[in-house]
């Protein structure tokens, strides 16, 4: 299991030398971004077939996926398994949806700095970045708590749930 969290230490993008983590994933280098170079290099070892990044977004709400579309590499098949994830996701909890999110990449145009991007590129893996809301989830709102912590463990669950169905498939 690979992860690191630079928000432990009160940063939510940037390591302590405030570069930004998200867009590090092309040309890690250990004096800039050590927990990226280290983290890659442990996948160039083993590989990596299936990858989630897990971010926090501030304007739409609701849960979503972003995908790895506009990879030079791209392959209808390996986009087919994101989108298969993304729809069993929704089918297992009302805590996430496939309405609202980014825009696509355009072919060829995506951002190999991103995790998401560089692994499906560099692995072939099925990744994504999945956005959770600062407020609540609209599709599903909480008037009490919003979106919560323990909404959160819920919906990890769920991807915990849906990649296990899945997990021969990839």
């Amino acid at each position: 299991r690979t992860r690191f969290r630079p928000s432990r230490r009160g940063h939510l993008r940037t390591n302590a030398a405030g570069i930004n983590l998200n867009r590090e994933w092309l040309t890690p280098t250990m004096e800039q971004s050590p927990e990226v170079y280290l983290v890659r290099a442990a996948m160039d070892e083993t590989g990596c077939a299936f990858a989630m990044d897990v971010h926090g977004d501030e304007a739409i709400p609701a849960n979503f996926l972003a995908g790895f579309e506009g990879i030079p590499s791209w392959t209808d098949a390996q986009g087919e398994k994101f989108y298969e994830f993304a729809r069993r996701l929704a089918v297992q909890t009302p805590d996430f949806q496939t309405e609202l999110g980014y825009a696509k990449s355009a072919p060829g145009a995506a951002n190999l700095s991103m995790s998401t991007n560089q692994l499906a590129e560099r692995f072939g893996a099925v990744s994504m970045t999945l956005e959770m809301p600062f407020k609540d989830h609209d599709a599903n709102p909480d008037a009490e708590f919003a979106w919560s912590p323990e909404r959160c463990k819920k919906l990890a669950h769920a991807c915990l749930d849906t990649l296990a169905g899945m997990i021969d498939e990839i």
